[in-house]
């Protein structure tokens, strides 16, 4: 006998049934409801969400990776669509997503769910329990996801829908960033430096070769290509190419941007926080000075490098970005392991401030700058930087771990010379003044929410 387990979860969206369909039909929603903390991999996707679409995914689970492949049925434009495993690691699952009218003008979004594990009534016994709180904490947070996003489009309804290019669109904001901006119904053109795909246009700054002419008409360029800087020790070599990368780049771009015939209104190039140097406990807003040290002086020259486009009277503004805190990518996995076992701590001194901000909000940030009229300037961090000990601390209470084992700053510099210096030793207490000023409303503004959303602990 079957034995099938159910699930119901429904959430009031602040927009029109139609328009919570419609997000959910456009490219890059399926990206935005993926949990940061859940390894996917699409292995193949066609025909959308209407009958007959289909996905094939690689859902990795511990160290095992499992194989799951969907198909949609029955649908109704505006209203329902459904989704049922076609194999995978359910005995069944059956999805069925509806867009129902709601108050006020806004919706319903119902999620309804049966499924059934494998292996009967052991398989239920053994497993059944995870398996429901796996389900209530995917679902939390898709509906957390959809509803957020949907009021950060909402917020600019008003304006046209915009054809945005963007640099450095593989890495971990710009995925995001571009599945964003998908869903909201904008033009998204990557630039990529591998052979270019529908919807992209291949550009390699170090040789001075890009089709300039793609560029023509777009509304606004988000450049975020850099080299990583955290990705080994630094020497000659290392720091030649985090500069260059940044500074030689941009400064390519903002040419070849100068020289359209019809160019962008608007340019939001990346920066970094870095700009500031180690400044202990001074609380520095856009108006603070530069720092000294390798980092900063490569993000003051970074955010000159974008003079040609702004002298062409393309509006420019530099996001000066902190620590991303995501469970996708980033900082955050690479600490998750000795917190888990129970061996995390404070580095160094735990004094030094960390200036973070969550993806999603760094995400809402770029947006909003697509649309505001600021420029120069301005602070992509949350408006609570905590110092290393704080940040401990609340990572171990997050993670149900104790936090107590630091981590020396001799031991720092020697496992990661100039590099554990500048990135870990080293702090800036920066707040996001202009954003806040501007109406930016964080989504996650204090760390210890962020991190629960990030690791689907809440």
């Amino acid at each position: 006998m079957a034995i099938m387990a159910e699930f119901e979860k429904q959430t009031f969206m602040p927009v029109p049934p139609g328009e919570l369909f419609e997000w959910h039909a456009r490219e890059g929603a399926f990206e935005r409801l993926v949990p940061p903390w859940q390894t996917v991999r699409v292995l193949s996707r066609s025909g959308g969400i209407g009958p007959g679409g289909r996905v094939e995914l690689a859902v990795r689970k511990g160290p095992l990776w499992l194989r799951w492949r969907a198909e949609h049925g029955e649908w109704e434009e505006g209203r329902f669509f459904t989704d049922r495993q076609v194999s995978g690691p359910f005995k069944r699952w059956e999805h069925r997503h509806e867009c129902l009218p709601g108050e006020g003008g806004g919706s319903l979004l119902k999620d309804r769910l049966a499924y059934e594990v494998p292996f009967g009534i052991a398989g239920r016994w053994l497993g059944g329990g995870l398996v429901s709180r796996d389900v209530e904490r995917l679902f939390a947070y898709r509906h957390r996801r959809t509803a957020a996003d949907l009021s950060r489009h909402a917020a600019f309804a008003g304006c046209p829908r915009l054809s945005v290019a963007v640099t450095g669109s593989s890495g971990l904001v710009g995925r995001a960033l571009c599945a964003f901006l998908s869903t909201g119904g904008h033009r998204v053109l990557r630039l990529v430096r591998r052979p270019a795909e529908a919807g992209e246009v291949r550009w390699d700054p170090a040789r001075g070769e890009m089709d300039g002419a793609s560029l023509e008409g777009l509304d606004a360029v988000v450049h975020l290509a850099g080299e990583n800087i955290a990705s080994g020790r630094w020497n000659g070599r290392r720091k030649t190419a985090i500069r260059d990368s940044r500074v030689a780049g941009t400064g390519f771009l903002c040419r070849s941007l100068a020289a359209l015939r019809v160019k962008p209104r608007s340019l939001i190039c990346a920066s970094a926080v870095g700009y500031y140097g180690d400044r202990g406990e001074v609380e520095l807003t856009e108006s603070s000075p530069a720092g000294t040290g390798f980092l900063s002086e490569v993000c003051r020259d970074w955010e000159a490098a974008a003079e040609p486009a702004r002298e062409a009277g393309i509006r420019v503004a530099h996001a000066r970005i902190g620590v991303v805190l995501s469970a996708a990518g980033g900082a955050l996995p690479k600490m998750l392991p000795p917190f888990l076992a129970g061996l995390g701590g404070h580095v160094g001194s735990g004094r030094q401030f960390m200036s973070w901000i969550s993806l999603d909000d760094l995400v809402g940030l770029l947006h909003h700058l697509l649309f505001s009229g600021m420029d120069g300037p301005v602070h992509a961090t949350a408006p609570s930087p905590v110092t290393s000990r704080d940040f401990a601390r609340i990572l171990g209470k997050v993670l149900r771990r104790p936090a107590v084992l630091p981590l020396p700053g001799f031991a720092v510099r020697a496992l990661f010379g100039e590099m554990g210096e500048a990135l870990l030793l080293s702090g800036a207490r920066v707040l996001p003044k202009r954003a806040l000023e501007d109406g930016f409303r964080f989504q996650t503004p204090d760390l210890e929410t962020a991190l629960r959303v990030e690791l689907g602990r809440e």
